[in-house]
C-alpha cells in the first residue's frame, strides 16, 4: 500500500503539479566578440509552448509574470507554438497559434519579442502561425538576421526556418552580417549546432527536446525527437560555439513532466574581459 501510495503521489505530481510550475534557470555566457557596452545584456528564452486550452495553457500563463519580473532586454521564443495533432486536420491545429500569441504578447521587453518556428509549426501551417505571431507584434525570423542595438553598440540576432523541414539556410541568413561582429542564432532544433559551429556564430538558442519531458533517475530520457538526441538539455560547447537547449514550457503527446519542469532561461551576456 505504501508503494502504491507513493506511485500515486509521483504520478499526481507529474501530471498536476510539475507541468504547471515553470522554474527560472539563470545562465551567464561570455561572448568574446560582444561589444563592451553590451556586457550585461539580458535575454529571456522560452520554447515549446504547444498551446492547448486544457494543459499547456497553464504553464504559459504562469510564465508571463515570472518573465516580466526579470525585466529582460529581449525575449527569444524558440518555436513550437502549436502541436501536430495525433489524428485529424494538421492545418486546423495551427488555429491554436492565435490564442497562444495573444498570451505571449503580455510579455514585455524593451528590445522586443523575437521568434523562430519549430517543426510542429512548420508541419501544420507555418504561414498561419507566422501571421498570428506578427499580428501581436512578435517578430518572426525566417532565415533572417536583425541588428539589436543599445547604447551605440550592436550584436546580430539570427533565426533560421525549421531544420527538420529542410528550410534552414545559414549562408543566406548571415549574408548581411559584417565580419567579426557578434551573432546569436535562434534555431529550434539543438543538434543543428553541429552545422552552426561551421559559421561565425557565438551562441545558439534552441528548444525542441523538452529536456526529455519524462526523466526517470538512472535511465535515459523517455523520448527525444530527431535532432534533439545529442544536445538534450542545458549548456554545450561545440568548438567556438556555445549552445543552450531550453527544456520548454508545454508538453506534447502526453501532458506529463517528471524530473523535468517547464523552464524559463534568463541569460546574461558578458563580453571578454580586457587583457
Amino acid at each position: 500500500m505504501a508503494v502504491a501510495a507513493g506511485m500515486v503521489a509521483v504520478g499526481g505530481d507529474a501530471v498536476l503539479l510539475e507541468p504547471n510550475r515553470p522554474r527560472i534557470l539563470t545562465k551567464d555566457f561570455v561572448l568574446p566578440r560582444l561589444p563592451e557596452r553590451l556586457s550585461g545584456f539580458t535575454i529571456a528564452l522560452l520554447a515549446d509552448f504547444h498551446y492547448d486550452p486544457y494543459f499547456s495553457v497553464h504553464p504559459l500563463h504562469a510564465a508571463i509574470p515570472l518573465v516580466n519580473g526579470l525585466h529582460p532586454d529581449l525575449i527569444a521564443l524558440a518555436g513550437d507554438f502549436v502541436s501536430i495533432p495525433m489524428t485529424g486536420d494538421e492545418s486546423k491545429a495551427a488555429s491554436e497559434a492565435e490564442p497562444c500569441a495573444r498570451i505571449l504578447r503580455q510579455l514585455n521587453a524593451p528590445l522586443g519579442l523575437w521568434a523562430v518556428l519549430g517543426n510542429h509549426d512548420d508541419q501544420t501551417d507555418r504561414e498561419r502561425v507566422t501571421r498570428a505571431l506578427e499580428a501581436e507584434n512578435i517578430s518572426v525570423l525566417a532565415n533572417q538576421t536583425e541588428a539589436i542595438e543599445r547604447d551605440g553598440a550592436r550584436f546580430w540576432l539570427a533565426g533560421v526556418n525549421d531544420v527538420l523541414g529542410g528550410h534552414a539556410d545559414l549562408t543566406g541568413t548571415l549574408s548581411r552580417v559584417p565580419a567579426h561582429e557578434s551573432v546569436i542564432l535562434m534555431a529550434h532544433e539543438p543538434d543543428f549546432a553541429d552545422e552552426a559551429a561551421r559559421f561565425p556564430i557565438d551562441l545558439q538558442l534552441s528548444g525542441h527536446s523538452h529536456g526529455g519531458q519524462i526523466r526517470i533517475p538512472l535511465l535515459p530520457p523517455f523520448y527525444l525527437p530527431p535532432l534533439a538526441k545529442k544536445y538534450v538539455w542545458g549548456e554545450y560547447h561545440i568548438g567556438p560555439l556555445t549552445l543552450y537547449t531550453n527544456a520548454g514550457l508545454g508538453t506534447v503527446d502526453v501532458p506529463v513532466r517528471l524530473n523535468c519542469p517547464p523552464e524559463i532561461t534568463f541569460i546574461t551576456l558578458r563580453g571578454s574581459p580586457k587583457k
